[in-house]
């Protein structure tokens, strides 16, 4: 009886590790495939972060050259003054304002951050490309 168990055994570790060499390498295939075009993380918790981001996004969809770029909102709430929003581009923060506790309209501002992040999205590219720029700027 020994032999017949260790047959059935010897041949059910074979097909398992067959299985999972094809659902390995598959995932393998898959994930070499899959591309990012840019994160735009939320980190808000209030009503006027949300309505910011929620505008921001629509804006973020329409830039180009996003690969390899994440963006986050951070909201960090203030007690009795209102609420601080920061947005960081790849870790970095490169814009900050300061809503109060009333509601106020955020798409002059959502506006202002877009075009602060356009200009230090072409400021870090340009960095990247230029040797000549890089260190001191000589």
């Amino acid at each position: 009886m020994a032999p017949f168990f260790y047959h059935n055994m010897t041949k059910y570790i074979s097909s398992l590790l067959v299985a999972i060499t094809l659902l390995f390498t598959s995932f393998c295939h898959a994930t070499s495939e899959v591309e990012i075009g840019g994160l735009l993380l939320d980190n808000t918790k209030s009503r006027l972060g949300h309505d910011f981001y929620h505008e921001f996004s629509q804006l973020w969809r329409d830039i180009p050259n996003t690969q390899g770029i994440n963006v986050q909102i951070i909201e960090q709430l203030v007690p009795r003054a209102g609420t601080r929003l920061s947005l960081r581009l790849n870790g970095r923060t490169i814009y900050v304002t300061h809503f109060g506790r009333r509601q106020t309209p955020v798409k002059e501002k959502v506006e202002q951050a877009i075009f602060i992040l356009i200009d230090a999205m072409k400021r870090s590219q340009y960095q990247q490309d230029s040797l000549d720029m890089a260190g001191d700027g000589w």
